[in-house]
């Protein structure tokens, strides 16, 4: 559970991060900033916070698997263990963002980097470090009046409603590489700047991942394995994409041998199945459980990509969402091929 309700900023520092490659320059701000301003604060929560109602969580890593190389992990641990030294950090963290600005795609943008403290995770209060970078200017209208007399200005400013980059460093399990969660709403050529160059994160090994990498493993290895191994049809593809995603849907917790009886069924699926597992894993260097308790967020993120449709040419498109046993497929004796299916009610 991630509950912000009684969530405050403790200190909040702004600086103006450019890209190198394209000459931009570097502005850092001497202190940090005033949000005594009640309304202000408010409108810095909303911004700051509401993408992150339903968070995916990751934790910080380096490439020889040594976190206190990592540069993010060292400055977010120097704030939590010392608030005194909050400015002098967001610093490093904008110069460090500066340093790897270098890809000409890479957009300039107001670097803000937020202390927040009273903040409910996993039913503990912990503090929590906040670095979110806008992109993205939006023009505005002011109408102002003075005696009797009305201006229309116009002005750009950062729009509340949308946060380009962010990420939530909890003050949980720092020697496992803290608990953070990210946005970007980056475009595809720079797409994984933000999370594997600037913060260098890695999935944590809990429910919600073990949940969402299993969906993924399943769902590679009916489109790309199955017909392979075996001689199947795109109905009985669908079907086993929809008996997966049902089995996630109507369990509480996941056992590996389980899933295999009742949604593989076939001991030479299975089997199969087995052996792709495997390569996976190692292929994807991935640390999956064969048992947890199944994440339902995951879930209904994960089964929008169970594609349970069957295109016939460029006239039909069919839905299949139930039983196999309803639909049939034949062929006419002049070659027209054709699929049978049963109802008893029509909507």
């Amino acid at each position: 559970m991630l509950d912000y309700t009684n969530c405050n900023i403790s200190k909040i520092s702004a600086h103006q991060v450019g890209n190198k490659t394209n000459e931009q320059e570097l502005h850092l701000s001497n202190n940090p900033l005033d949000h005594s301003n009640d309304i202000l604060k408010t409108l810095l929560l909303q911004y700051f916070l509401k993408p992150f109602a339903q968070p995916e969580f990751f934790s910080f890593t380096f490439s020889d698997e040594d976190v206190d190389l990592n540069p993010m992990y060292h400055f977010a641990s120097a704030i939590f263990e010392s608030a005194d030294t909050f400015h002098d950090q967001s610093i490093d963290i904008a110069k460090q963002l500066y340093k790897l600005s270098v890809h000409p795609q890479i957009k300039s943008g107001d670097l803000f980097v937020v202390l927040f403290s009273d903040v409910v995770l996993e039913d503990e209060l912990v503090s929590m470090i906040g670095i979110f970078k806008s992109e993205n200017r939006h023009p505005f209208l002011k109408l102002d009046a003075e005696s009797g007399d009305f201006f229309l200005n116009y002005d750009d400013g950062i729009s509340i409603d949308q946060l380009d980059k962010g990420c939530l460093i909890f003050n949980k399990e720092k020697e496992l590489g803290y608990r953070v969660c990210i946005v970007d709403k980056a475009n595809k050529s720079e797409a994984q700047f933000w999370k594997n160059d600037f913060l260098q994160l890695r999935p944590c090994s809990d429910d919600y991942h073990y949940t969402k990498d299993f969906l993924s493993l399943t769902k590679d290895y009916v489109t790309h394995q199955l017909a392979e191994d075996f001689e199947v049809s795109k109905t009985d593809k669908i079907d086993l994409l929809n008996r997966t995603v049902e089995y996630f849907k109507t369990n509480d917790a996941f056992d590996k041998k389980d899933f295999e009886q009742e949604v593989l069924q076939n001991e030479e699926v299975i089997e199969s199945f087995q052996s792709y597992d495997a390569g996976y894993r190692a292929d994807h260097n991935m640390e999956l459980s064969d048992q947890f308790d199944i994440s339902d967020q995951a879930v209904k993120k994960e089964a929008k990509g169970f594609k349970s449709v069957l295109k016939l040419d460029k006239n039909f498109h069919v839905y299949i969402h139930g039983d196999r046993k309803l639909i049939e497929q034949g062929r006419e004796d002049d070659g027209r091929k054709f699929y049978k299916i049963y109802y008893e009610e029509e909507s």
